[in-house]
């Protein structure tokens, strides 16, 4: 089953993705329709308002518009932990963000004018499905209730000031999340994706997330013995080699690209970077770009 938030009369809607079409459902988004009970994938299946909207013609908005958490996880590949000179972590190195700082797949990324080093970060995204608290792994595999795609784009002037990464993690609209959530039996728990994200024509990243270092199941027991996860919450798993700031010399977004992120059964975002209100640049509107 795939899942998305759209766009609609004003605000987001929930909708099952039925063929070429968005079934619209009675909950305000995907974060809304996991909170509503254990029965939310029967929900899903059975429930509809009637409303129909092309895949095509959907102006999608972050999958999860309003998570209580959105947690992610540093350094996960083995190939990033070598461009980026460090040893394999014992445990995962996490970090957060604010839900102010997701935007939809298609959306514009505004590049701030505050930053000159906007980088990329292609990332499997976990969203949880089920309250889950002290977790064994087994009990952990079963809380997700599916996956996306996450840019986790990184202003590394920002991130690089100090040893937390917040700063340069966070920045309001730019981390694209969507454009659906894939039911785990539809992608074997992604335990075998690959991922890639390129600035238009020319690739960045590729890899498989069968190369993370920590697995989803483990991800998720470690964090829900520290704190209750809740659904709806998003975990961003960790990017793999070839970010821009590893680079030499360091190769960052401009106004004008269009930064393009895919998984594997999962979909694919296309964001074109705009220059700041009152910045000289084109101003693009990335929906229909696919």
């Amino acid at each position: 089953m795939r899942l998305t938030t759209i766009r609609w009369e004003g605000g987001t809607r929930a909708g099952r993705v039925d063929g070429d079409d968005i079934r619209l459902l009675p909950y305000a988004d995907v974060g809304a329709l996991l909170a509503s009970g254990p029965d939310w994938r029967a929900s899903a299946l059975m429930q509809s308002d009637g409303g129909r909207v092309s895949c095509a013609d959907a102006d999608y908005a972050p999958l999860v518009p309003h998570p209580e958490k959105v947690v992610c996880v540093g350094v996960n590949y083995r190939d990033h932990v070598a461009e980026v000179g460090l040893e394999l972590p014992d445990h995962p190195t996490l970090f957060a963000k604010y839900s102010r700082s997701l935007i939809g797949p298609y959306d514009d990324l505004v590049l701030p004018a505050n930053s000159d080093a906007v980088d990329w970060e292609v990332e499997l995204g976990v969203v949880i499905g089920q309250t889950v608290r002290s977790a064994d792994e087994e009990q952990a595999w079963q809380s997700v209730a599916g996956y996306t795609i996450v840019n986790d784009v990184s202003m590394r002037d920002w991130q690089l000031r100090t040893s937390q990464f917040l700063q340069g993690k966070t920045f309001e609209a730019s981390t694209p999340v969507g454009p659906f959530l894939v039911t785990p039996d539809e992608v074997g728990h992604a335990k075998a994706l690959a991922v890639s994200c390129a600035v238009d024509s020319t690739v960045m990243q590729q890899s498989d997330t069968s190369q993370l270092i920590h697995s989803v199941g483990s991800l998720i027991s470690y964090i829900s013995s520290f704190i209750t996860l809740v659904p709806g919450d998003l975990i961003a798993t960790g990017t793999p080699a070839g970010i821009g700031g590893a680079r030499r010399p360091p190769l960052y977004l401009s106004a004008g690209q269009t930064l393009r992120t895919a998984i594997a059964g999962l979909g694919e975002q296309a964001n074109r970077c705009v220059a700041p209100a009152g910045t000289p640049g084109p101003v693009h509107s990335a929906q229909g770009v696919r």
